[in-house]
């Protein structure tokens, strides 16, 4: 089977769970009466501004918690949680390096290369 053929199966395979989880979710909203549909959306529609308010302080304060902790330059435990600070990435112009190395090709021996990796995307 080729690299293709098995995506298309994948992808059909990945279609098939969409539509079982959407018929279950047709079949529990036709067992639910349509009074006790309209509770349900009233009681989503207050959690869900008591939700929105909860996430709106969340983000707020790790907003304060990221700036006060890169401003320490440390790691900063909690009880329950931990803001880990990590220093920022080093990176290099590869194409300007790889110029370099033209001239001084001892410098390639300190070239390292990750294994690939795979990512699934839409089409």
């Amino acid at each position: 089977m080729t690299i293709q053929e098995m995506l298309d199966q994948l992808a059909e395979m990945q279609s098939k769970l969409d539509v079982l989880n959407l018929q279950e979710q047709e079949q529990r909203a036709a067992l639910i009466p349509e009074e006790v549909k309209r509770q349900l959306d009233d009681l989503k529609l207050e959690f869900d501004g008591q939700r929105y308010a909860c996430n709106e302080n969340i983000a707020e304060l790790r907003k304060l918690i990221t700036l006060a902790v890169k401003a320490k330059g440390a790691t900063v435990k909690g009880t329950r949680l931990s803001a880990v600070f990590v220093k920022g990435r080093v990176t290099w112009d590869t194409k300007g390096v790889e110029g370099f190395a033209l001239a001084y090709p001892a410098l390639l021996a300190y070239r390292k290369e990750g294994e690939p990796t795979v990512q699934f995307r839409g089409v």
